[in-house]
């Protein structure tokens, strides 16, 4: 069972990084909506629309259950175009209109999220959900999402500690990029060492485990949540399944991403 402290914590920072991406888009003149991101045919307006759709997702997890089981039955018909067809909708509404719903979804989600009860689980499109870790999620998916935006706008965002929750999920989730894939995942833990934002180090992992990552935290969270190719980054492996692991390396549920091609986003 997470620790009340812990649930509240993370909640803090999901509503940070929601708040610092609402500050990237809030000012925006309503063509600059229609600007391209670096995912592939999606604009401002569908990176914000998939937030919305998917805090409401979260939201509706916790309840409503039985609705939320007909949205992954229906995502589950159609695996590779469901989230699209989710942002395209939103992305069609005005820029004021879904900025105001996401603003509304947002404050929903910490709402509803805060008033569950100590231990309990969220159903999601996968195994089901502590709280924290559905909070968790989000703030991946908000920061994510905001460096596609702030790629697009040609804004340099500050990292903070906040990433250590997205680097937390990208440790988590190693095994999963293997399955998704079809891989067996390596039977040993990897060893994972990051420098955060202020110089601190984040370590996951054995200290003796013979595969090893390395690097900045920063440039990790890009890789694992696919916003730049290995190539653009400073992140290391020593060992041949550390390296692969890098290769394939997604934080993310759902089918494999292609990725970013090299040289698209530039550190």
């Amino acid at each position: 069972m997470a620790d009340p402290r812990e649930v509240s914590e993370v909640l803090a920072d999901l509503r940070a990084e929601g708040e610092e991406l609402d500050g990237l888009v809030a000012g925006l003149p309503e063509g600059e909506w229609a600007r391209a991101t670096p995912a592939a045919g999606w604009t401002v307006a569908h990176q914000i629309a998939h937030l919305r759709w998917t805090d409401e997702r979260a939201v509706q997890s916790a309840v409503d259950p039985e609705g939320f089981g007909r949205e992954v039955r229906a995502a589950l018909a159609s695996p590779e175009t469901f989230v699209d067809e989710g942002a395209e909708r939103g992305a069609r509404l005005a820029p004021g209109e879904l900025l105001a719903r996401w603003r509304a979804g947002r404050a929903e989600l910490l709402e509803v999220l805060a008033a569950q009860p100590p231990g309990g689980r969220l159903p999601w499109y996968g195994l089901p959900m502590s709280v924290a870790s559905m909070a968790t999620g989000r703030l991946m998916e908000t920061w994510a999402h905001g460096q596609d935006v702030a790629d697009a706008l040609g804004v340099r965002r500050v990292p903070t500690a906040r990433l250590r929750h997205v680097a937390r999920i990208g440790v988590r989730a190693r095994d999963y990029a293997y399955a998704v894939r079809g891989l067996t995942p390596p039977g040993e833990e990897f060893r994972v060492e990051l420098t955060g934002p202020g110089g601190e180090a984040w370590a996951y992992g054995p200290e003796g485990a013979a595969q090893r990552v390395s690097g900045p935290a920063l440039d990790f969270c890009l890789l694992v949540t696919q916003r730049a190719h290995r190539d653009d980054v400073s992140v290391t492996a020593e060992g041949a399944d550390a390296d692969r692991w890098l290769g394939i390396a997604q934080s993310f549920a759902g089918p494999a991403g292609p990725g970013r091609a090299p040289g698209q986003v530039r550190r």
